[in-house]
């Protein structure tokens, strides 16, 4: 299996109706797992103090997210530690850092990516309960993580260990900003991409070749720099929910930007934090969402590198661009605090 352990909590419940039925009973688990999101997401709108104008509007743009998206949205178990992530912060919000974080690890072991939010719950956990708290929290991470993860590592060490390498040893897909970018250099007669079928540890179509090697190592520093940058710009501010959302929201963006693999149903991570920003967030995301729609039953044509890969550059640039709208956020209120801590200003007549 090509995916974390954690993954399993979603992949076995289905097979109880047997093969048959497997994957209705699938697709019905992802659409409750959706369902609680709304749930969540609704919780965390009314603690932001969002008007009753601002909560429907996002609860119905979530519910119809799944339509933007197209049928992978229900094809995938992404939903499942989207949902965790989100019920992660509301659990911070709440003030329950011990089973944020516990969430958090489970979240982790079902697919790798919400390790992303611990640097900024770490610090929002820090300077709001204390380091002892926000040591305990990061214990219950590693316990709950470790508890899903060391059966099968006793069990089945070479299996776990390629479902992890699956992901991590990836090459440069095609979807990737960095490889829509050597697509659109290829259709512009700058560059000549080679675009080949991988069947191995994960199924997908990469470029090949020295430059895109270099350009998926630079795609893998970036990702991490921008996730150490949403943690600094955090906490330089003061810590309230809200901010703690557009730090959740930044650290998936910055991940999903400069990652080396970006599949469309990936945009699932980011939707509910997304909703709890503001318009302009949410715009951002419905337009990666339906260009993502648009492509999905063309993919002979992406991975030609035809006329429908403009789309798929389109996409990329848009995360690109709410990445830095997030980041831009999170400076306007560091500046915000700033102002605040000043001492006041002497007026001579």
């Amino acid at each position: 299996m090509e995916y974390p352990p954690g993954a399993l909590a979603v992949f076995l419940p289905p097979e109880v109706f047997g093969a048959s039925h497997y994957n209705a009973a699938f697709k019905t688990l992802m659409t409750l797992c959706g369902a609680a999101t709304i749930v969540v997401v609704a919780l965390l709108l009314v603690r932001l103090g969002a008007t009753r104008a601002r909560l429907w509007s996002a609860l119905l743009l979530f519910a119809f997210a799944p339509v933007a998206l197209g049928p992978i949205s229900l094809n995938t178990y992404d939903a499942w530690p989207a949902l965790l992530t989100v019920v992660a912060l509301a659990l911070l919000v709440a003030a329950l850092p011990v089973a944020a974080f516990a969430v958090l690890g489970l979240a982790f072991a079902a697919k790798v990516y919400p390790v992303v939010l611990v640097p900024p719950a770490l610090v929002f956990v820090w300077r709001t309960a204390g380091r002892r708290v926000a040591l305990w929290s990061l214990a219950a991470f590693a316990v709950v993580a470790a508890l899903v993860i060391a059966p099968f590592l006793a069990l089945a060490p070479h299996g776990l260990i390629d479902s992890f390498r699956a992901q991590a040893a990836r090459a440069l897909q095609v979807e990737s900003l960095g490889g829509s970018l050597l697509g659109v250099a290829d259709r512009l007669g700058w560059y000549a991409a080679h675009v080949v079928h991988h069947t191995g540890h994960a199924i997908s179509y990469d470029l090949s070749g020295s430059l895109p090697r270099a350009v998926a190592a630079t795609s893998s520093v970036a990702q991490v720099v921008a996730v150490v940058a949403v943690a600094w710009l955090y906490a330089r501010g003061r810590d309230e929910p809200q901010r703690l959302a557009i730090a959740f929201a930044a650290a998936i963006a910055g991940f999903l930007a400069f990652t080396r693999f970006f599949s469309p149903q990936y945009l699932v991570w980011l939707v509910p934090f997304v909703l709890l920003l503001q318009p302009l967030e949410w715009a951002l995301t419905a337009a990666a969402l339906v260009l993502a729609q648009v492509w999905f039953f063309h993919y002979s044509d992406v991975f030609a590198l035809g006329g429908y890969f403009w789309l798929v550059a389109l996409r990329d640039v848009l995360v690109v661009v709410l990445f830095a709208v997030l980041c831009r956020r999170a400076i306007e209120d560091e500046h915000a605090v700033a102002l605040e801590d000043e001492a006041p200003v002497g007026v001579t007549s």
